[in-house]
């Protein structure tokens, strides 16, 4: 599979985390009162909110000095942040997670399955509640290629983080980074939306994790994967995963990526409720040799949907639903940012000429 091109010289990193003991929290005060302001949901368009609300087709939001209230935030949110550590019989670690589902008796935590990776073969996984207790998990269903993992702890009534719409986000939009970077619980870092829909993966085989990534500033580290990254009300919007680095150096140099809640939220769900989880099918094979701009369909599934719309096998792929498609990489992100039954438009170059749009229902398949 060819790099991704925009970033041919970085290398995208997912990490576990390095076992480091200890307890931090960092938190920024703002110098003067956050502002509310409402963000429109089509235009992004942002408004003045005078009362401290926003009609039903705009989302509010916080604005302060330091880019939010992130004193606030932090406390409202750090009791659904837990820390990770991972053990089997060749290899350990930590990382992070967060409360997504609470009952009487037992609770659900979102992480990244790279995370967990490890203990999934003979090794267990402790789970550091923001109060200091630990417990043991049992790990419900990973997935690989979103890179999400559900465990189950039995420990009800705690408290889920507040669930917030990863789609509405604006670049420049103030986001707050929680998690155990190094093995030190309870670190909060703040920054903004450098970018969206940033395509990112971990495999040039086709079999790694696909993100259609949001980008932060907001400092990531080792031990960040699977904390939640959330917006300017506290709720979340993206689940940390992976770090830029340009060379051997391992930590934050601005440049972070997070699993859109939105994206991650079917998986999630899908998980809890049958121990696994499905992906979108486009029903194509692409050319790993194809190096000019786009995605080369090398052959086309016989009755899968692709086949359907009648796409023809040769065909380069150059939009999906108006966004440019510059790689196989992009390609294959782009398509999993959506959910099985979705339909999208996919633009073409055709093999014999000329270039066409064709109208495309997505199938179902069973995630890696």
């Amino acid at each position: 599979m060819k790099p991704l091109s925009s970033f041919s010289k970085v290398l995208i990193g997912f990490f576990a985390g390095a076992i480091v003991a200890g307890s931090v929290a960092v938190a920024v005060t703002p110098d003067t009162p956050p502002t509310k302001v409402c963000v429109d949901k089509k235009t992004k368009a942002i408004y003045a909110s005078t009362d401290g609300s926003c009609a039903k087709t705009r989302t509010l939001m916080e604005i302060s000095a330091s880019g939010a209230n992130v004193q606030t935030i932090a406390a409202a949110v750090s009791p659904s942040v837990v820390s990770i550590s991972v053990n089997s019989p060749t290899s350990s670690g930590t990382g992070s997670g967060v409360v997504y589902r609470s009952g009487g008796t037992s609770s659900f935590i979102v992480t990244n399955n790279h995370v967990i990776a490890d203990a999934v073969q003979g090794g267990t996984v402790k789970v550091e509640l923001n109060s200091g207790e630990m417990e043991t998990a049992s790990i419900v269903g990973r997935d690989v290629a979103y890179d999400i993992a559900v465990l189950k702890i039995n420990r009800g009534n705690l408290l889920p983080i507040k669930e917030g719409n990863s789609n509405s986000l604006i670049i420049g939009e103030p986001v707050i980074a929680f998690g155990s970077p190094l093995g030190l619980s309870g670190t909060v870092t703040s920054g903004i939306v450098s970018a969206l829909n940033r395509p990112v993966t971990t495999s040039s085989s086709g079999v790694g994790s696909f993100i259609d990534a949001i980008q932060t500033d907001a400092a990531i580290n080792p031990g960040n994967s699977g904390g939640p990254l959330v917006d300017s009300t506290g709720a979340l919007v993206g689940i940390n995963s992976a770090i830029a680095s340009t060379g051997s150096t391992a930590g934050s140099i601005g440049l972070g990526f997070a699993i859109p809640f939105n994206q991650a939220k079917r998986v999630i769900d899908e998980i809890i409720a049958t121990g696994k989880s499905t992906r979108p099918f486009l029903g194509v094979n692409f050319d790993n040799t194809y190096t000019g701009i786009g995605a080369r369909i090398l052959s086309v599934v016989d009755g899968e949907p692709a086949a359907k719309a009648r796409i023809p096998s040769g065909s380069v792929i150059r939009e999906i639903d108006g966004k440019k498609i510059n790689d196989l990489i992009s390609a294959i992100v782009r398509v999993r940012s959506y959910a099985p039954g979705d339909t999208i438009k996919i633009k073409v170059d055709l093999p014999g000429g000329g270039s066409q749009t064709f109208e495309v229902t997505l199938g179902k398949q069973d995630s890696i």
